[in-house]
């Protein structure tokens, strides 16, 4: 029989599995606090549940604990990145970040990711696989617990697309917000896609209350192909009435997330572009100096160039920030630590079997 995997039940869920093992319903709320309140990684850990229990328990379902293996700690800010080991191997990243409004943390929602957007590091290995809800789940519950601090912001903007593995990312949205989980609330949690335009319908119509935040990049289809391999299949146009959709269902402002790369779309003929393509569009705008990976050839804009995209965007009164860069020391960038943590396993292999 395949065991259950009881981190990824909701508490509905849970009842019934209890209930279909023989047991009294009212013990689904003391698993289910000892999962996802206290964050043990055991059944035996469960002090107030019988021994019997925890043997149907261990016979029938299994608890995801990630493994650190490595944990980088930036010297600049104090940023930390973790590179998690799954139960098949697999590796992923988080990253913790402190903030004066509270602590948050970047998950990834797969392990790779097969979007192939030219300047992140996460997609050069393709799509492994998706995560499940209890794996994105444990992203913050191994943090929290190393940290001894509480998580009180979460962007899904690790490896992977959030909307190209929809079900488990809505599954793990409702067991973070939980009121007998860690209840974080909807409105501290970003949601970064690169534009799959059906889901982000499908998530307007939940009416949940995060923020959507949208991988622009460019401000015309053909830049946007340049870089974005999406951009073939939905158009900027599809996606500003998207957003507008979004926006009419939740009332939440957008963000848009727009990477500067030198000499491609940085210049002040684009910032107007951008600006006349969003002027009526209640949203922030989040320049981010894009981070150079050696397999690419893009180059980060000069700090002059980039206040003076901001300056002009501005003008058509957009909100508009440039990104602090975290944790750049340590590989701060999507998919950057995994990437260099894989290309040396595979390098120890073959010279093992030299």
């Amino acid at each position: 029989m395949e065991k259950i995997d009881i981190k990824s039940l909701n508490l509905d869920e849970l009842t019934k599995f209890i209930e279909d093992i023989g047991e009294k319903k009212f013990r689904a709320a003391q698993i289910y606090k000892w999962l996802h309140q206290d964050l043990v990684v055991d059944f035996d850990s469960m002090s107030n549940i019988s021994k019997s229990l925890k043997d149907k328990l261990k016979d029938a379902s299994y608890i995801t604990a990630l493994v650190p293996v490595e944990v980088l700690t930036s010297n600049i800010d104090g940023t930390k990145k973790y590179l998690f080991k799954l139960e098949d191997g697999n590796i992923i990243e988080s990253v913790f970040m402190r903030y004066n409004h509270g602590n948050s943390v970047c998950i990834s929602t797969q392990v790779g990711c097969r979007m192939g957007c030219k300047f992140c590091a996460s997609t050069l290995d393709g799509l492994a696989r998706n995560l499940t809800p209890s794996e994105m789940l444990d992203e913050i519950y191994r943090i929290e617990k190393d940290t001894d601090e509480r998580v009180s912001n979460i962007v899904l903007m690790g490896s992977g697309e959030p909307m190209d593995n929809f079900d488990n990312v809505i599954k793990f949205l409702n067991l973070i917000t939980d009121e007998n989980g860690l209840n974080i609330s909807q409105r501290n949690i970003t949601l970064s896609t690169c534009g799959i335009i059906p889901n982000i319908k499908k998530l307007a119509d939940m009416e949940m209350g995060i923020t959507l935040a949208i991988s622009l990049h460019a401000s015309d289809d053909d830049t946007r192909r340049e870089l974005m391999p999406i951009a073939n299949k939905y158009s900027i146009d599809e996606i500003i009435d998207v957003c507008k959709y979004y926006f009419e269902k939740t009332g939440r402002r957008i963000t848009f997330e727009y990477s500067l790369v030198a000499g491609v779309n940085d210049t002040i003929k684009e910032a107007t572009k951008l600006g006349e393509l969003i002027k009526d569009l209640n949203c922030h705008v989040n320049l981010i100096p894009v981070n150079p990976i050696k397999e690419r050839n893009f180059k980060q804009s000069q700090r002059l160039d980039i206040e003076k995209f901001k300056n002009y965007l501005e003008k058509y009164r957009n909100n508009v920030t440039i990104r602090r860069e975290m944790g750049r020391d340590i590989n701060g960038a999507c998919g950057q630590l995994r990437k260099s943590y894989i290309n040396q396993e595979s390098q120890i292999e073959k010279e093992g079997d030299s």
